[in-house]
């Protein structure tokens, strides 16, 4: 079964629930992963997504924070969830694919603006997370399955438009890029943007904060697809939607894009 998968942090699911749908509508992956939706369950506008084909979906959420949701026009069972670092956040949920495929769909905490555990929890909580999911994954090796989500953490020199510049800058410090590598071993994942993309400046978020975010070019590759190495071969036709970040009222992220022939 070949199917297109995308993952997009959409910061709040019902304020862009319009975007969404052009998403849908327009580049029609067969799977939507969702992060940030900002919204409990019984409010994410499922009835919408269906109109457009979307007839399947697992989500978890919570009032104005987190929520995660996939949406499928393939059918989909759910597959759990699991609470890192047990603060009842709706970080995770996972759903299952007719041909055995588990997706992951993730929200990595941000981490604030202090990248110091004494001094920051957030960032504690961050790298607290990181360390949960690097242990599950080491105890439960994933087979037949995608890791997706906003990660929040840009890996490589050419994953920033500055290397040298963020170094000290949550997102891309060297402990948060150790935490994030050691997640990705413990579970042998392949990172299928980079598979496919291996070379060049790559980002999939923009700040807010830049007066004109296009023409400043400041991003940062914080939203990954990884793969369980059973499967990363049939990985292929990874692109960011750059164009996204520009639509109206949009998120500070784009959806970026793989495909699967399994």
């Amino acid at each position: 079964m070949a199917f297109t998968l995308a993952t997009w942090n959409i910061n709040s699911v019902r304020l862009r629930a319009g975007l969404v749908l052009k998403l849908l509508r327009e580049e029609a992956p067969d799977v939507l992963c969702l992060q940030e939706c900002k919204s409990p369950v019984e409010k994410i506008p499922f009835d919408l997504f269906a109109n457009a084909g979307y007839l399947h979906w697992v989500a978890r959420g919570q009032k104005g924070y987190n929520g995660v949701a996939i949406l499928s026009r393939l059918p989909l069972e759910d597959a759990g969830h699991i609470d890192w670092c047990g603060k009842g956040d709706a970080r995770h949920v996972a759903g299952r694919l007719e041909n055995g495929v588990t997706i992951h769909n993730c929200y990595v905490p941000a981490g604030g603006d202090i990248p110091d555990r004494d001094l920051n929890d957030k960032f504690g909580h961050k790298l607290d997370t990181l360390t949960e999911m690097r242990d599950h994954f080491r105890d439960t090796a994933p087979e037949k399955s995608i890791l997706v989500g906003d990660l929040n953490i840009a890996p490589r020199e050419d994953d920033v438009w500055s290397h040298k510049q963020l170094l000290k800058i949550v997102s891309h410090t060297p402990i948060e890029v150790e935490h994030l590598s050691a997640t990705q071993e413990a579970g042998r994942w392949i990172d299928i943007t980079r598979q496919d993309i291996p070379e060049g400046l790559l980002y999939s978020w923009w700040s807010y904060r830049a007066r004109d975010w296009d023409a400043a070019d400041k991003g940062r590759r914080l939203d990954h697809i990884w793969a369980s190495q059973d499967i990363a071969a049939a990985g292929h036709g990874s692109r960011i939607l750059r164009d996204a970040r520009g639509w109206d009222q949009p998120s500070d992220h784009a959806p970026v894009f793989a495909s699967f022939d399994l």
